[in-house]
């Protein structure tokens, strides 16, 4: 009897690379991720969540177009990374986003 073949499974990591290549699945991912963090929580994770979008944007293209260096761009979205937020905002906008404050819904 033949060993039958398995099909390999694509890893979560590059499936969501994948899926934050779009614009505005890359949108909702960043503002899903800010809308979970609690008021004492660090940035942390938004910053990381944005070096995913970034990894899938392609690292050394958006430093190029945030006027940053490839080494810049990786601190400031490491763990324990600590972007200002012109460097914040160069690296969303070289994404095309950007960062925005809505009111909240009403209860109801």
């Amino acid at each position: 009897m033949k060993p039958t073949k398995t099909k390999k499974s694509v890893s979560h990591d590059i499936g969501l690379l994948e899926d934050l290549k779009d614009i505005e699945f890359a949108a909702g991912y960043l503002a899903s991720v800010l809308d979970g963090l609690s008021a004492d929580e660090s940035l942390e994770p938004f910053l990381l969540a944005v070096g995913r979008v970034a990894k899938a944007h392609g690292m050394q293209k958006l430093a190029t177009e945030a006027h940053l260096s490839r080494d810049a761009l990786y601190k400031a979205l490491a763990k324990g990374g600590n972007p200002t937020m012109s460097t914040l905002h160069g690296i969303l906008d070289s994404m095309g986003l950007q960062l925005s404050v809505t009111a909240k819904k009403a209860a109801r």
